[in-house]
Parts: C-alpha cells; structure tokens; sequence
C-alpha cells in the first residue's frame, strides 16, 4: 500500500507541477513557473515513452529527476531497470512456481511466473515469490493490488535476473479444517477446506493435484457445459451412423460420467478407484467443502522457440 500511496502522492504532484492554467487571454502560463518544472514538457514525456516503452508517471518522475535531459533521464531509467523490465515485459512467462501460505482459518494460493524453470530455482526468485505469498495471507488482496504493492520489487528483479516475472494469479480459501499440498517443486498447488479426517483430506490434496477435477460435486457442474457436452457427444453418436433414439441413449449415459469426470466428489479416488471420492469421504466421516488448485503456465500459450541448430540451419540455408 505504500508503493499505491506513493504513485497517488507522485500523480498529484506532477499534476499540479505541469497543468497549465488559462487566463483571460486565453493564454496558458504554468502554475509553478520554475526551471524545474518549465524544463519537462509534455513533448519530452511524449518522446521518452516512445523511446523507453514506459508508463507516463515513470518519464515524468525520470523527467523531473534528470531536471528534463532526456538522455540523463534514459540512463537513470536504465540503470534503475526500468526500461529493461518494459522490454522483458513482452517475453512470455510460463514457468515459475505455486506458493501456498496459511493464516489464521484461511490459505493463499499464488502464482508467480517467470520464462525458465531454471529461474524458477533461483533462491532470489523464490525468496520473492514467497514474500508475495505471505503479504497475501497475511491482507487478501486483490490480484491487482497484490501486483501493485510488489511492482517496484518485481522490476528490480528483472533488471537483476534478466527474465520476466510475474505475479500472475491469487486464490484464497477459507474453512473449518484446511489442508495444503505442493506437487513436485511447487508446479502445482491445492488448497482443500473442509472437515473431518486430516489425513485423508492432505490425501484428497493430492487426488486434486493429479485428477484436476473443475468442480465440487456433480450438481455443481453448470447446465450450459452439461448441455455443450451433450451436443458433442449426440453429433458424435449420430456420426457413427445410430439411430436417434439410441444416440440420445446413448448420450445419456454418457453424461452422467462426464459429469462424474469433472466434479470432485463424483470421480473414482485416485488410491481406491473403485471407490468414489464421496464414498471415501463418508467412510472417513469427513467432507470437504471448497477446494482451489493452481497449476503454473496453464492456461499460458507458449511460443515454440527455433533451436540453436535450428537457426544456425536457417542462416546456413539463406546463404
């Protein structure tokens, strides 16, 4: 909240610094017709976005500082890793790592992204990722808000590591009885809020990390997927050349085990398959209640990126 209060102060005071006021003459004359301020212009803000990619109150606050050289005003930019994060913005982040911290009857789940798993193992990156995590269980934030307290930290560790880092996504669950597991070394996280047994919720954490079932329990899946799904598998049925009323048969059937697939409770346990989640769940006299898991990159298009003997192979073809 600092950094957000500190940009709100920077806005205001920049504000006031460059708005002109018109007179009756429908002249303009500056408010604080200082050196300072009479130096930066809104044509060298202009020019140092173009030239930088940066956001309008970075150029101005570089402006002000460079008392409006805009090469001076480059080099602090690119010396504080200002103008390096920006360009590194561009790159794709898909690796990185899941966070997972508790509070006091609630967990957070974060996501911080970086472009190689070999970032991802850096002690510094890490050391990041999980300040991010604690501020988040120790407020609940917003994802935006979180981005913003950490967006001074995230572009020093840019400029440092030379990769983009990003604080892509927050879930927060609440709940009698919570349980937490991290698959691997942190590719995947769960967070599994109900009540009971705690051994067999840590290992329905687990069933979540490898099944990823969408939803709670069957009733919970929405019509409208139900309803696309069912006319997926009518037009499939009907392809295969079946009379109309067994494919809606047919289809029925189905149905019901696509929506046992998708939905937590419905699916067979991954230790006792023969076994639904709910009838292991009853057996153990527990429940669960609300379940969150996060899986890095997914839902993140990767670009294919051209090997090193690839392009060595491409230049080699072009001459």
């Amino acid at each position: 909240m600092k950094f957000t209060a500190s940009i709100f102060a920077l806005a205001i005071a920049a504000t006031q610094a460059f708005a002109p006021q018109l007179l009756n003459n429908n002249a303009f004359v500056s408010r604080t017709p200082t050196a300072l301020n009479a130096a930066v212009t809104a044509a060298l803000v202009k020019e140092l976005r173009q030239r930088t990619g940066s956001g309008m109150m970075d150029c101005k606050k570089a402006l002000v500082n460079a008392d409006g050289d805009i090469e001076k005003a480059i080099e602090d930019m690119r010396t504080s890793g200002a103008v390096k994060a920006v360009k590194k913005a561009g790159k794709v982040a898909s690796e990185g790592r899941i966070i997972i911290k508790s509070g006091d009857g609630s967990a957070a789940v974060v996501e911080v992204n970086c472009q190689t798993d070999f970032v991802a193992k850096d002690p510094t990156f890490q050391a990041f990722a999980n300040k991010v995590a604690e501020t988040a269980a120790e407020s609940m934030p917003e994802i935006a808000e979180l981005k913003e307290i950490f967006e001074e930290e995230r572009i020093a560790l840019v400029a440092k590591i030379g990769e983009n880092i990003d604080v892509r996504r927050v879930r927060y669950v609440k709940g009698e009885l919570l349980s937490t597991y991290l698959h691997g070394n942190g590719n995947i996280g769960v967070i599994i809020a109900g009540s009971g047994d705690e051994a067999i919720l840590k290992n329905m954490g687990m069933h979540v990390a490898a099944l990823s079932p969408q939803y709670l329990s069957v009733d919970d899946v929405p019509a409208d997927v139900v309803e696309k799904e069912s006319q997926i598998q009518l037009e499939i049925a009907m392809n295969e050349g079946k009379p109309a009323a067994i494919a809606e048969k047919m289809v029925s059937g189905r149905m019901r085990k696509f929506s046992a697939e998708i939905s937590l409770k419905g699916q067979g346990f991954v230790m006792e398959p023969k076994k639904t989640v709910e009838e292991v769940l009853k057996e153990k006299n527990s429940d669960i209640t609300e379940f969150v898991r996060l899986q890095v990159g997914e839902g993140i298009e990767k670009k294919e990126e051209m090997s090193f003997a690839d392009e060595v192979a491409s230049m080699s073809a072009g001459n």
